[in-house]
């Protein structure tokens, strides 16, 4: 029964505080992963620069910083413009995917994942990003009826007061 109970608070807990399991990445890891794309640019090896600027893409749509975040989602759509292979365009339409996500744009978000779980329906991140996207809708929901409910139950107490301040003056 209290495993029951302490099950139910989590689940209570987490959404309210938003937790999802997209990873985050940090700073350093963007300026070691800047760092490498530089590094690879001066080697004039085009496989590798490629290479390093998709870690670094995967680093800035998983940043906490929104600014990161748009860097990352300007970077991956410029990239989507060149012809890739169908697998390396799942892998940058996934980023982006995380990007929106991230960013707060859950419908272009869900667009994108849609198509990636076209491409390959049984792909676990984007099945659990997906997931993440559809329980981030949901909770600005019965967030935003709450809240719709709240500013109607106010006015309706303030109304009722004045009709009741207006029957007593009577």
């Amino acid at each position: 029964m209290d495993a029951k109970i302490g099950k139910f608070f989590d689940s209570v807990g987490s959404f309210f505080s938003g937790g999802d399991k997209i990873p985050w990445s940090e700073g350093d890891v963007i300026a070691g992963c800047e760092r490498e794309v530089r590094e690879a640019a001066n080697s004039g090896n085009e496989g590798l620069k490629k290479e390093c600027l998709m870690r670094l893409s995967w680093a800035l749509v998983h940043s906490h910083q929104q600014d990161d975040v748009q860097r990352g989602i300007d970077m991956l759509e410029a990239s989507l413009a060149d012809s890739a292979p169908p697998l390396e365009d799942r892998e940058k339409l996934y980023l982006l995917a995380v990007g929106y996500y991230r960013s707060g744009d859950c419908s272009k978000s869900r667009q994108l994942v849609d198509r990636c779980i076209e491409m390959q329906p049984d792909w676990r991140q984007a099945l659990v990003l997906k997931k993440c996207i559809e329980d981030k809708i949901t909770k600005d929901g019965v967030i935003g009826i709450g809240i719709t409910a709240s500013a109607v139950g106010a006015v309706g107490l303030i109304a009722g007061g004045i009709v009741a301040a207006l029957a007593r003056k009577k």
